[in-house]
């Protein structure tokens, strides 16, 4: 069991990626979890969720936090970096791999591609995906052999870690989260959750000891948040992130999943696709007069 931190009052998080400029969807997470903060008598915590530590730059982090000083979010000193807690991610992965519920992958994005691709040309059917869509690892069986291979060989070449997922839903009861927001299809309440959707996720990269879904959990669990509030397309990865709970003793918190902010053509708010004179970017709204007020209003919160 890894430690984590028995809040006194309720925690909530907003965790940016400080890879690009905050757009009017991170403008709306961020001010609907610090409303809800100050109505359930709570704390707003931010963190940098930088473990790709290739695009993520402290400029970025510093205009982030400049953003929200001038949205009125007070933040809590000091602010966590992922990239701090390399160490604490490898000791999670450690645990995993100790319970023979990890295995080396080095397969590309164009092998697993291929491969897909050969499976349904063979099958003439789709190959199976995971709730966003992205194909199941179509190598799973093979590098688990290889990796118990390579286990005995001493091999340290770079590999993704994976986690093996049927042999981690042995180890745990059904699942649920508590859901006070809503899903894609309105889910609310006492949510299952279904791992196995996913198949065997990436807990490490070949760059990074961590990914998404472990560090998010022991993050969460570390600074003793008590309800996430996020944008719903990470609905379902809830039930990847309740398995590693489960795995490693963690808390669960409850889960508030709310709308997205969407462009004029529906699509989700995309840092990536977002330029400084983007309409979308917080920045380029502040360059044109808007006021926090405006902002609020734009994204559909009441004026305070």
């Amino acid at each position: 069991m890894l430690p984590h931190v028995t809040a006194s009052r309720p925690v909530f998080r907003f965790a940016p990626s400080p890879n690009g400029e905050l757009h009017l969807g991170h403008a709306y997470s961020a001010l609907l979890n610090a409303d809800l903060a100050r109505r359930a008598g709570g704390r707003l915590l931010v963190r940098m969720e930088d473990i790709d530590t290739a695009r993520c730059r402290p400029d970025f982090e510093a205009r982030i936090l400049d953003d929200l000083a001038w949205l009125g979010i007070a933040v809590e000193e000091p602010v966590r970096r992922q990239s701090d807690h390399f160490a604490r991610y490898r000791a999670a992965l450690d645990a995993l791999s100790a319970l023979g519920l990890t295995y080396s992958s080095r397969a590309s994005r164009k092998a697993i591609a291929e491969a897909v691709a050969r499976a349904e040309a063979a099958t003439g059917k789709p190959y199976p995906r995971d709730p966003d869509g992205a194909p199941l690892y179509p190598f799973a069986e093979r590098d688990r052999r290889l990796a118990e291979e390579e286990a005995g060989a001493g091999d340290s070449a770079p590999a993704a870690s994976r986690l093996f997922m049927a042999a981690a839903m042995e180890r745990v009861p059904p699942l649920h989260w508590q859901e006070t927001g809503e899903g894609p299809e309105g889910e609310h309440g006492l949510i299952e959750a279904r791992p196995q959707d996913w198949g065997d996720v990436v807990l490490a990269r070949k760059e990074s000891p961590t990914s998404y879904h472990l560090s998010v959990v022991i993050d969460d669990a570390f600074q003793g948040v008590t309800h996430v509030v996020r944008g719903r397309d990470l609905f379902w990865s809830t039930s990847v992130h309740r398995l590693l709970q489960a795995l490693l003793g963690l808390p669960a918190p409850v889960y508030h999943h709310h709308p997205l902010i969407l462009d004029d053509a529906g699509r989700k708010l995309s840092k990536s696709a977002m330029t400084g004179s983007d309409k979308s970017s917080l920045r380029a709204w502040r360059d044109r007069g808007a006021t926090p007020a405006d902002i609020r209003r734009m994204v559909g919160l009441e004026v305070r």
